[in-house]
């Protein structure tokens, strides 16, 4: 069975861009695939030191089992349900990372569980690195993927624009959060969007109120790829504002990635949480088959203290 447009992309956001899984049944009807990923990497870096005996060397090998299933109703509705699981090192727990089903129509997709939010489709235009980037786009926490009790409406509409619409009923009371995205994607390589969210979230053992809007454009030609997200919000009356660049160039088997992390308040005398993200990093990645990769990272941190010392990251990853 082939998977319908929708109900593939909201799949293949939650498995990632380097997706290697195979298909254990398929019929006229049904489908189901199971994939993974093993992957050993390290971190060094000074604020892996939090206490006294702690080294500059951290693990942080991780492995990921994830089943895919979609099954055809009718020649207007199927069915769908995704898993992932993660195991990190020196635990033997599982984390839910996601877990969500629905149905797709010939008016969209609906799911429900632990999911992306409507912004993620946003977000990923930069967070295009293995080891790092990605940290300034969430001001706020319905920003974020994989949010648990979450509601989601995705539709392709007219001339390759996706809209998706979230709503977050969270288990703490009053802490509810909802949000809309529309992304333009063009054959030739433009792509861009905007997206607003908004609700409740808990700072410091209070509920306040937050919101935040999204802008988002990437262009990608040959081997060479860049983009762009603008992000500004409000936490408790607190203006916080940000932006993140990436950029990427792919040489036969080798991959070049650059990103650079910036986010910011008008006001931190105001708020006792610190929101600054300001750092460069890059990273190379070779490909040595299609579904086996080996990437280092740097991170040049601009910020003071200890926390924010320069990171090296680096690991290797089988995914199946």
């Amino acid at each position: 069975m082939k998977k319908t447009m929708i109900t593939a992309s909201i799949i293949g956001a939650a498995v990632g861009f380097n997706t290697y899984a195979y298909t254990v049944y398929s019929s006229d009807e049904s489908a189901l695939d199971i994939g993974g990923r093993i992957e050993p990497r390290f971190n060094v870096s000074d604020a892996n030191e939090v206490k006294a005996g702690d080294s500059s060397f951290k693990d942080i090998s991780r492995a990921r089992l994830h089943f895919a299933g979609e099954t055809q109703v009718n020649d207007n509705v199927s069915v769908f349900g995704f898993y992932e699981g993660e195991m990190a090192s020196g635990t033997s727990q599982i984390d839910d990372r996601y877990m969500f089903a629905g149905f797709d129509t010939n008016f969209g997709a609906f799911s429900y569980g632990k999911q992306d939010s409507a912004q993620v489709i946003l977000t990923n235009v930069t967070d295009i690195m293995d080891t790092f980037g990605g940290s300034a786009a969430d001001l706020i926490d319905a920003n974020q993927d994989k949010r648990e009790n979450n509601f989601v409406y995705e539709l392709e509409i007219p001339f390759g624009v996706t809209a998706t619409v979230n709503y977050v009923a969270s288990d703490a009371k009053d802490n509810d959060s909802a949000g809309i995205s529309l992304f333009y994607d063009d054959p030739i390589g433009f792509a861009f969007g905007a997206g607003y969210v908004g609700g409740k979230q808990a700072v410091l053992g209070k509920n306040v109120d937050v919101d935040q809007i999204n802008l988002a454009a990437s262009y990608e030609v040959g081997g060479f790829y860049i983009g762009g997200i603008y992000v500004n919000g409000e936490i408790d009356n607190v203006d916080v504002d940000g932006f993140e660049i990436a950029a990427a160039y792919g040489i036969n088997d080798f991959v070049f990635r650059y990103v650079f992390n910036y986010r910011d308040t008008d006001n931190k005398a105001k708020t006792p949480v610190d929101y600054r993200v300001d750092y460069n990093a890059i990273e190379g990645a070779y490909n040595v088959t299609e579904n086996f990769v080996g990437y280092a990272g740097y991170e040049f941190n601009r910020l003071d203290g200890k926390q924010n010392d320069d990171q090296m990251q680096a690991g290797i990853r089988y995914s199946f």
